[in-house]
């Protein structure tokens, strides 16, 4: 009998010490999903306002460089599938895409010198070049928060709780190697 009354409590403990550890490791799981999240809302605030600037950067060029028809309806295209992607590898492929055709846009504009001078084009140019910067920022967070929730998932014991809970590993936001050469433009 003095054995049985010592063993309840101290399987009581190790249970309790158990439950303390898998409630500890799940909110864990789930804060560093939420900051991943939270990384994402940022970048697409930063893409959104991106595609905010493009189309007023076309009326833009427009005027000036009319039979540079085709780079204009490649921006808007490349534009409407970034707006269009829905995973974070469909929005990395769009993003390069529109990168792409407004590095093309930017060399058309450089054969304008009116263009180039225009102060709408140039304060658009700054507003856009600072969004960039500003999606890098977030891309770089975004990224570090994935790491950090995939490695959350995968470590021992957390990997037990994420396989219980169903804590899936997330993509990050990647640039192809092919948008970061700078596209050739012939006249």
């Amino acid at each position: 009998m003095f054995e049985a009354a010592m063993i309840v409590p101290g399987l009581f403990g190790l249970l309790l010490l158990v439950a303390v550890i898998v409630i500890f490791l799940y909110n864990r799981l789930i804060v560093l999903r939420n900051r991943v999240d939270n990384a994402w809302a940022q970048i697409d605030v930063q893409l959104k306002r991106r595609y905010d600037l493009i189309p007023n950067l076309i009326e833009t060029v427009k005027g000036y460089a009319a039979h540079e028809k085709s780079t204009l309806e490649e921006v808007v295209q490349a534009r409407q599938a970034a707006m269009g992607a829905s995973t974070v590898k469909d929005h990395g492929q769009a993003e390069n895409m529109l990168t792409s055709t407004l590095k093309s846009l930017f060399a058309i504009a450089e054969a304008y010198p009116d263009l180039k001078a225009n102060q709408n084009f140039m304060m658009l140019q700054e507003e856009l070049s600072g969004t960039e910067s500003k999606i890098a920022y977030a891309r770089q967070f975004y990224n570090d928060s994935v790491m950090n929730y995939n490695t959350g998932i995968q470590t021992f014991p957390a990997n037990l709780i994420a396989g219980m809970f169903n804590f899936l590993a997330r993509d990050s936001f990647e640039i192809e190697e092919a948008s970061k050469v700078a596209p050739t433009v012939k006249f």
